[in-house]
């Protein structure tokens, strides 16, 4: 990596992971990219619940020590090395990164950076490759999806929830899509959600009712808990539940209640694997950041994904870079729809 630097970026950084309280804004010098690599202004920045569980010390890919955290950008490039044939500078993109998303500059391998589309928004842009890849790796890689299944898919209003099911009616699928509050509804009958069932003191009941008239093909889990076992046991034989995040363990304060989360843990949902044996189920995993170290996965992914034009994503809220605590807080507190964005000016 060239060593020659200029001053004049911003970023927030964690001193440590742990507290929400040690995110703090600090200016920064910009690097030169080295032969292979480019240099990328950013002007948009997508949150993402990884971003929130790294910050507070609870995922497992959490850098040790001092780190800028964020997952996905999109930007301006303003310089290239000089193996670099792929962008020139003044190309608009989107990219993802294994954290350091939350600045003003950032140094990134072309591999991991895509153009953004003529018509999209650098806002829509910074929406769109995580929640993108979350939701064709979950269903095609990992659900094998195949025409007419019956999805369910939770935090259906979310960025990946909106994405998951325009993705999946290109197959024909009928969706079903949970959310935690009614006013969420209409967005995911515009969306072309076929149920929506919230998630309220009778969504046991309504979930065993769709189930009982016919079982789930495939369920798209990232919530946890209690929420995890119903969907379970709304699966059909041969259903497959895709596992992509634990919502249920989230905070909504800038500090970890050791003792509450301690309590979810031990409760949380332990699945016997003779019991899928008699089931004839499966339950599969995965993290963004496994898939970012798989390169031809991941450009394989983006490509089957433009074939599909599934559209922009849908961003619900913009903040300011200076803005960045306020806007973790709406993002934790899970009255958010579609995607939560910081804009760089």
């Amino acid at each position: 990596m060239n060593e020659q630097r200029e001053a004049g970026g911003r970023a927030w950084q964690m001193v440590k992971a742990g507290s929400m309280d040690r995110l703090l804004m600090v200016e920064t010098t910009i690097a030169e990219p080295d032969d292979s690599s480019v240099l990328v202004g950013v002007k948009a920045i997508g949150l993402n619940f990884a971003d929130i569980f790294a910050m507070l010390g609870i995922y497992s890919a959490t850098p040790k020590g001092t780190f800028i955290p964020g997952l996905e950008f999109s930007g301006e490039i303003l310089r290239v090395g000089k193996n670099v044939t792929k962008f020139k500078a003044g190309d608009r993109v989107m990219g993802v990164t294994r954290f350091g998303a939350y600045t003003t500059h950032i140094v990134q391998s072309p591999d991991y950076l895509s153009p953004i589309p003529k018509a999209w928004s650098f806002e829509e842009g910074a929406a769109y490759l995580v929640q993108a890849l979350t939701a064709y790796y979950s269903l095609f890689s990992l659900g094998d999806i195949q025409k007419g299944y019956k999805v369910l898919i939770h935090s259906a209003a979310g960025g990946v929830g909106i994405l998951a099911n325009r993705i999946a009616k290109k197959m024909d699928a009928y969706t079903v899509g949970t959310i935690g509050s009614p006013g969420k509804k209409d967005l995911l009958i515009s969306e072309g959600y076929d149920e929506v069932l919230v998630r309220d003191e009778s969504f046991e009941t309504k979930l065993e009712a769709t189930a009982k008239e016919r079982p789930f093909n495939m369920v798209l889990e990232c919530i946890g808990g209690k929420v995890l076992q119903m969907s379970y046991k709304a699966m059909a034989a041969q259903g497959r539940m895709i596992i992509y995040g634990s919502a249920h363990f989230a905070e909504t304060g800038s500090k970890l209640n050791p003792i509450k989360l301690a309590l979810k843990f031990l409760r949380r949902p332990k699945i016997d694997p003779l019991k899928l044996i008699s089931d004839n189920k499966s339950v599969m995993g995965f993290n963004l950041i496994w898939l970012y170290e798989k390169k031809e996965i991941l450009q394989y992914s983006l490509g089957e994904l433009e074939k599909l034009e599934i559209g922009p994503p849908m961003v619900g809220h913009t903040f300011g870079f200076d803005e960045m605590k306020e806007a973790i807080a709406l993002f934790q507190s899970g009255k958010t729809t579609g995607k939560v964005v910081i804009t760089v000016a």
